[in-house]
């Protein structure tokens, strides 16, 4: 058994950007910020866009119900300011403005992160109140399951004694195959996870439902009190309705109770198990390689490590002068005019940092939550005001609410566009570049599914060049590995037949002036 590298410092997981553009090369962000970010915080929801990329890699067109924006934003490292507000999360508001890398029109875009000074080595976990959910249908025989194994087994080097584990097979019922400490159980759960075998159909809300269970039974807010659902499949027995899998999954969220979800292979339900965790504060996974999931169970562990706060709520007002459009990077925001509001359960310090080794070929460290401005001639402007970002939170220890209050600042007038563009830090730049790619993907997949390939591959191969200039300038393995799925998706269209040739229509306008 083996456990990940020691958490170093990491970037903190609930990231907003809005960004488009290119510009020059800004120099290392950490270099520009004085030093390293601060440690990583998650917001949950999808982590990866393997789905996506696993459609691209068996040379076929991906639908854009296949492209998650959390999931996408996941798995790019950007960099914040220190962690310098004396509480154990910290908010950062940063400003870029430039062409976008499609047809080059105005893009406004801000950048809301949260970063934390907290060692995750200095600061101590709550102990495990934990249910796994392994769904042991007939798919999952061979090596999926010989996988959930093994994974399971290197987890083991994560707990510490007095955690407490569950383990729940289901195949056409559940079955709980092990609940107790892991000290002086330890061997048993061993022989537990080894017991583990697939055969039979997938009843996955009753699998959920007796993790659930368990969990309740012994809740206790001096655990972390959360279940882990893996299956490869959709429900196929039981109660399958997936509205009716999800109302049940949010009672339990409502009582405390957090879950993440691991989907394994290309038959599972992205849509159920991607809802769940979004409602569940937790994380959703998505494995094209089985193997993978012995990183994952991994993974998952040390994200207990270090619960930072609970209740967090971040408000965006956006001056006159600006429209607040869109937002990306989260499904916690509700929008109403220019103002939005997000709010999430609950973050911690991540486990998985852009240092770690991952083997699968899995990336990380990143995370992001995406607001796009437009600028107007609003005539009650105030020249160098953007808006103000207000975040408040309860600490983990004690329960006090912590108030945090940014202003955003820019000395360009609403609209103005610098030639070689305006970046308040590296970090922006760098979310920027991955919201034009992120939006490129989704535009050219929802133009390939309306049957027009020609339009799909004119728009790739028009951000195509721009993402070559841009990392001409810029040494980036996340945005440097986009491209290669992005010229894939290109070869992926002309070899369905479209035709590789200047549009002979305009590109669509990514971000309209509305």
């Amino acid at each position: 058994m083996s456990s990940l590298k020691q958490i170093r410092c990491l970037a903190v997981g609930v990231l907003a950007a809005l960004v488009l553009g290119c510009g020059a090369d800004a120099g290392s962000s950490k270099e520009a910020a004085g030093g390293d970010d601060g440690p990583g915080v998650g917001q949950g929801g999808a982590q990866d866009f393997g789905q996506f990329r696993g459609i691209l890699e068996a040379g076929q067109i991906p639908g854009p119900q296949t492209l998650d924006d959390v999931g996408f934003f996941n798995e790019h490292v950007i960099d914040l300011p220190p962690a310098a507000c004396d509480e154990d999360v910290c908010l950062h508001g940063q400003l870029g403005v430039m062409g976008n890398m499609i047809t080059g029109s105005n893009c406004t875009i801000l950048l809301v992160g949260m970063n934390t000074p907290v060692d995750p080595q200095e600061h101590g976990r709550l102990p495990l109140n934990l249910a796994i959910a392994i769904d042991t249908s007939g798919s999952m025989k061979g090596e999926s399951i010989a996988y959930v194994r093994e994974g399971l087994l290197r987890m083991l080097d994560e707990l510490g004694p007095e955690d407490r584990v569950a383990l729940v097979g289901f195949s056409g019922d559940a079955a709980v195959l092990h609940d107790g400490n892991v000290d002086p159980d330890i061997a048993a759960l061993e022989l537990a996870i080894g017991s583990l075998e697939a055969n039979g159909r997938t009843n996955v809300y009753e699998g959920l439902r007796t993790a659930y269970e368990i969990v309740r039974e012994h809740v206790d807010d001096a655990r972390q009190n959360r279940v882990i659902l893996l299956s490869d499949g959709e429900a196929t027995t039981g109660i399958t309705s997936t509205s009716k899998i999800l109302e049940m999954s949010r009672r339990y969220n409502g009582i405390g109770l957090s879950l993440t979800t691991i989907g394994v292979g290309a038959d599972f339900d992205p849509v159920l198990m991607r809802g769940l965790s979004e409602t569940g504060a937790g994380a959703f996974y998505y494995l094209e390689d089985p193997a993978a999931v012995e990183e994952v169970f991994e993974e998952e562990v040390k994200t207990f490590l270090v619960p930072l706060a609970r209740n967090v709520q971040i408000d965006v007002d956006i001056d006159p002068g600006y429209q607040l459009r869109a937002m990306y990077g989260t499904k916690l925001a509700t929008i109403d005019g220019d103002r939005a509001h997000v709010e999430i359960p609950s973050v911690q310090i991540a486990g998985r940092t852009a240092d770690d080794d991952h083997a699968q070929g899995r990336r990380g460290g990143g995370g992001g939550i995406v607001v796009e401005l437009v600028p107007t001639d609003g005539a009650e402007a105030t020249p160098g005001t953007v808006g103000q970002l207000v975040m408040t939170y309860e600490r983990i220890e004690d329960g006090v609410v912590v108030t945090q209050t940014v202003e955003i600042d820019s000395a360009l007038a609403p609209g103005e566009t610098p030639k070689g563009g305006h970046f308040d830090s590296q970090g922006v730049e760098k979310a920027f570049v991955t919201l034009n790619i992120y939006v490129a993907f989704r535009l050219a997949s929802e133009r390939a599914l309306w049957g027009d390939d020609s339009g799909a591959n004119a728009l790739l191969r028009a951000t195509e060049a721009s993402v070559e200039a841009w990392l001409r300038d810029h040494d980036d393995e996340d945005i440097a590995d986009d491209l290669k799925y992005m010229r894939m998706f290109i070869a992926n269209l002309v070899a369905r037949g479209a035709a590789d040739a200047p549009p002979t229509a305009p590109l669509p306008e990514p971000w309209p002036a509305d």
